[in-house]
């Protein structure tokens, strides 16, 4: 079950979460468990397997605003560096990045 505190042990930054959800714990952890059940990540990863970058970025962007809204910053990290390389359009492998945030999203999965 996720928690705060097992949430700050992940490197989350919950009080800054927490003070953008009125400190109301319950709200904050829904939040946390909708990124984990959602299909957000499954649509990026699609779009970057099909080279269809202008998908990945929009995924890839609106990810990036769940995450550092709730101040999950080791999924932040690397989701914002991907947008930014997909808002310019880099020509490169972006399967780095999606094994990365696949790792981080598992370690989320286990708490």
């Amino acid at each position: 079950m996720i928690t705060v505190e097992g949430l700050r042990n992940f490197g989350a930054d919950t009080d800054g979460a927490l003070r953008r959800c009125m400190n109301n714990e319950e709200f904050y952890l829904k939040q946390v468990n909708k990124v984990l059940t959602g299909t957000s990540f499954d649509k990026l990863k699609e779009a970057v397997d099909n080279a269809d970058f202008d998908a990945a970025f929009e995924a890839s962007h609106a990810l990036k605003g769940v995450c550092g809204n709730l101040g999950l910053t080791p999924l932040y990290e690397p989701i914002a560096e991907m947008t930014e390389h997909l808002r310019k359009k880099t020509e490169r492998d972006y399967s780095s990045y999606i094994d990365v945030i696949a790792i981080q999203l598992d370690a989320l999965n286990k708490m």
